[in-house]
């Protein structure tokens, strides 16, 4: 397994990516490449501050950054020597089995559709972010890649989060639905309506619409949406995560009474914190495309990095992407039947 990283995109720095890497090694991460693009001379003078050289490692050198302010696709055209086109390309070319970034979202769901081209049968990737509940984890399914759908799109979104959930999560027979304004079948608008009428047609678990109140109630493992809406999702409940956790520090330190209770407690709001924490997911796949992309968030520590690493290893030993793009020949195949009919 040989895993090419963007080191240059992230708000960090190559720094942080190549500690990340240095971390997976030490843990005794189990691939035959670690391939680190970017600027040569900063890499190098990094892995040299480890003084940890693993045979495994190699490095690519990229002489532009596609930066966080730049226009992904007018970006792309202008810096053809960026280090998240150099990685991409490793994978299109046979050279690495997956690719690592921290970088422009944008950009990384333009170079990688480009370059890859999505799988036989997917009409569009769709980035996969897993969410902790107290009960559960659930897929949201788009996250972000793609803000106008189609109902094609969310039935392929379905196929492919249930996929991701059952090889990754360890879910069985992972629950599907369709994030909407009611449980209801005739709730929603007109994209969700017709995407319902095609995933009760597929063999998955569909369970139908569900609310923004069943998504942390253990009543769902994958959600699907079109992007625009996934996005605001899942920035909402970051956000609500974070603020919650600092208000429960400030509740908490205002006497003594309460401190005493949260020391008492420590073990229980550890817990809790572990998670909650994003970095034990490494990032958010895009899946549905002829390699193995993982995006991790623009302010991702070194542990993310490894943890990511981690999940790209685990896509790759289960085949996923043979088992999205047969998953979804029959989906197709099964529309495409009833539509005949």
């Amino acid at each position: 397994m040989r895993i090419a990283l963007d080191v240059m995109g992230g708000d960090h720095g190559s720094k942080i990516v190549i500690e990340g890497v240095q971390q997976a090694i030490a843990e005794g991460i189990q691939v035959s490449e670690l391939i680190l693009v970017g600027n040569e001379a900063e890499i190098e003078q990094h892995l040299r501050e480890h003084r940890n050289r693993d045979k495994r490692l190699r490095t690519v050198h990229a002489s532009e950054v596609l930066t966080m302010q730049d226009k992904p696709v007018e970006g792309l055209r202008r810096k053809k020597d960026c280090s998240i086109l150099k990685a991409v390309d490793l994978v299109r070319d046979g050279h690495a089995d997956a690719v690592i970034s921290a970088g422009n979202t944008g950009g990384i769901v333009a170079a990688s559709t480009i370059r890859l081209r999505p799988l036989s049968g997917v009409d569009r990737p769709g980035i996969a972010t897993v969410i902790p509940t107290p009960e559960n984890e659930f897929v949201l399914l788009d996250s972000g890649a793609n803000i106008e759908c189609r109902p094609i799109h969310l039935l392929h979104y379905a196929v492919m989060g249930s996929v991701y959930s059952r090889e990754i999560l360890g879910y069985k027979n992972p629950r599907v639905g369709i994030l909407s304004n009611g449980t209801e079948e005739n709730k929603g608008n007109e994209l969700t309506l017709q995407a319902f009428k095609l995933c009760k047609q597929i063999d998955i678990n569909f369970v139908g619409n569900v609310e923004g109140h069943d998504l942390c109630h253990n009543r769902v493992d994958v959600v699907i949406c079109d992007g625009f809406v996934g996005n605001i999702v899942l920035k909402t409940i970051e956000s609500f995560a974070q603020g919650l956790v600092g208000w429960l520090k400030l509740e908490l330190s205002k006497n003594p009474k309460r401190m005493l209770g949260a020391f008492l407690a420590r073990n229980a709001l550890r817990t809790i914190k572990r998670r909650m924490d994003p970095d034990a997911y490494g990032g958010a796949p895009l899946l549905g495309l002829n390699g193995v992309v993982m995006k991790c968030h623009a302010s991702a520590s070194a542990r993310a990095v490894m943890n990511a690493i981690c999940v790209c290893r685990e896509a790759l030993q289960h085949n996923i992407n043979q088992r999205i793009r047969d998953e979804v020949a029959r989906a197709n195949e099964r529309i495409e039947s009833s539509h005949a009919a």
